[in-house]
C-alpha cells in the first residue's frame, strides 16, 4: 500500500509536466523574444533599425502638449495686434541685402533680393521654459497668429521664395519676444536723373511702410562705371570725328573719295546715336551723352560742308578764270569738266604758265597818296577794317585750296577744346 501511493504521485507529475511547459511560452521572456522579431521584421520593411532609445528621447514625442497648446494660440484671437486698444506695438525691421539682381535705366527701376527680419514681443506667445530656449517654427505656425503688416511702397513685383518650402522662419521665445525672418525679391521703382548720364550717381531708395502709417526708408547709392560707356559710344565716336578730317589731305578734286567719306562718317553717327537713344528712357530733357554725341555729329556734318564750300569756290575760281580769258591757249573744250568738281585722270592741273605783259593788259598804278592826305580819322579806320576783313575772305574764296590748310588746324583744336570743357564739367 504505501509503494502505490508514490506510483500514482508519480504518474499525475508525468501527465501535469507538458501542460506546464506549453502554459511556460507566454512568460515575458517569450514576450520580449516576440517584439524583437517584430523589430526585425520593421527593419526590413523600413529599410532601416528602429532605434528605441532614440525613439524614447525624441522631443516631438517626449512634450506632453503640442507647440499650439504651448503657446495657447487657440485662446487668443490673433487677428488683432498684441495690446490692442492700447499704446502702439514698437517693431523692429532689419534688411540684409543678399544681391541686387538688375537695374534698369529704361523701367526705372531696380531688383533685389533680400531678408527681411521682424523683431517684437508679444505677451499672448510667452510660455515656460526651464532651460530659458527658444522655439524655431516655419510658414505653417505664422498663418496662425499675428505678423506686421509691413508691405514696400512703390513695389512693382515682388514673391517669397518657396524653394524646397517657403523661405519663412517664426522664433519665439519664453518671454514672448519674436523673430520673424523672410527671404523676399522686390522690384521697386526708383526715379533717375539721367542729366549727366553716364556720369551719373542715382540715389534710389527701398521704401517700407505699415498701416501704423510710419515708413522707413533705405537709401542705395548707386554710381555707374564709366568704362563699358567710353568702349561702347565714346571711343568710336572720337574715331568717327578724327576719320572726317582725313578729307582735309585728300585733293579737293576727287569728289568720289571725299563725298563718300563724309557720307560714310555722318550714317555711322547717326547709328550711334541711335543705338544710344534706343537704350534710355525717352525723357524731356537733354543728357550729357547727347551733348557729346550731338556736337561730335555737328563736327562731322561741318566737316562735309567744309568740302562742299571748297568744291564750290574752286568752281567760281576756275569760272572766273574761263570767262577773263586766262586759260591756256592749248585749253580744250573737253576738258572743262575738269573744273566741274570732278576728278579726272586725264587733266593736267598744274598751275597756269604767266602771260606776257601787252600794252592792253598793262595797268596805270596811280599816284600814292601825298603827306597832305589827311589823317585817318575813327570813321574811315572802321571802314579800312570791314574792307581788310573783306579782302581777307575774297582772298580765301579766290584760293579755295587754303580752307583746307585753316581746317586741318581749326577742326582739331576747336575738338580738343570742347572734350576740355566737356570732362571738366561732367566728370
Amino acid at each position: 500500500m504505501n509503494l502505490v501511493l508514490p506510483a500514482l504521485r508519480l504518474m499525475c507529475l508525468a501527465w501535469l509536466w507538458p501542460v506546464t511547459l506549453l502554459k511556460g511560452t507566454n512568460t515575458p521572456n517569450h514576450r520580449r523574444h516576440k517584439d524583437v522579431y517584430l523589430g526585425e521584421n520593421a527593419r526590413h520593411k523600413h529599410g532601416s533599425r528602429i532605434d528605441f532609445k532614440t525613439k524614447k528621447s525624441d522631443s516631438t514625442k517626449s512634450l506632453l502638449i503640442k507647440s499650439e497648446q504651448l503657446l495657447r494660440i487657440e485662446d487668443h484671437d490673433f487677428a488683432m495686434r498684441p495690446g490692442f486698444g492700447g499704446s502702439a506695438i514698437p517693431v523692429g525691421i532689419d534688411v540684409q541685402v543678399e544681391s541686387i539682381d538688375s537695374i534698369s535705366e529704361v523701367n526705372m527701376d531696380f531688383t533685389m533680393t533680400l531678408y527681411l527680419r521682424h523683431y517684437w514681443q508679444d505677451d499672448r506667445l510667452a510660455f515656460p521654459s526651464s532651460s530659458n530656449k527658444s522655439r524655431t517654427f516655419d510658414a505653417r505656425l505664422v498663418k496662425k497668429i499675428w505678423v506686421p503688416d509691413v508691405f514696400f511702397v512703390h513695389s512693382k513685383r515682388s514673391f517669397i521664395h518657396d524653394t524646397t518650402m517657403e523661405n519663412i522662419m517664426l522664433r519665439v521665445y519664453p518671454d514672448g519676444n519674436i523673430l520673424y525672418s523672410v527671404r523676399i525679391t522686390v522690384t521697386a521703382l526708383c526715379s533717375m536723373d539721367f542729366s549727366r548720364f553716364p556720369l551719373d550717381t542715382q540715389n534710389c531708395s527701398l521704401e517700407l511702410e505699415s498701416c501704423w502709417y510710419n515708413r522707413l526708408y533705405i537709401n542705395f547709392i548707386l554710381r555707374r562705371h564709366i568704362f563699358f560707356f567710353m568702349l561702347q559710344t565714346y571711343f568710336p565716336t572720337m574715331l568717327m570725328v578724327m576719320l572726317s578730317w582725313v578729307s582735309f589731305w585728300i585733293d579737293r578734286r576727287a569728289v568720289p573719295a571725299r563725298v563718300s567719306l563724309g557720307i560714310t562718317t555722318v550714317l555711322t553717327m547717326s547709328t550711334i546715336i541711335t543705338g544710344v537713344s534706343a537704350s534710355m528712357p525717352q525723357v524731356s530733357y537733354v543728357k550729357a551723352v547727347d551733348i557729346y554725341l550731338w556736337a561730335s555729329f555737328l563736327f562731322v556734318f561741318l566737316s562735309v560742308i567744309e568740302y562742299a564750300a571748297v568744291n564750290y569756290f574752286t568752281t567760281v575760281e576756275e569760272m572766273k578764270k574761263m570767262k577773263k580769258g586766262k586759260l591756256p591757249v592749248s585749253y580744250d573744250a573737253t576738258q572743262a569738266m575738269a573744273y566741274d568738281g570732278c576728278f579726272h585722270d586725264d587733266i593736267d592741273v598744274s598751275p597756269f604758265p604767266e602771260f606776257p605783259t601787252t600794252p592792253s593788259t598793262t595797268r596805270t598804278i596811280p599816284p600814292t597818296a601825298s603827306s597832305t592826305e589827311p589823317p585817318p580819322t575813327e570813321g574811315t579806320r572802321l571802314w579800312r577794317r570791314k574792307r581788310s576783313v573783306g579782302k581777307n575772305i575774297k582772298f580765301i574764296m579766290s584760293n579755295s585750296y587754303m580752307i583746307d590748310s585753316y581746317s586741318r588746324i581749326l577742326f582739331p583744336v576747336a575738338y580738343l577744346l570742347f572734350n576740355i570743357i566737356y570732362w571738366c564739367i561732367y566728370s
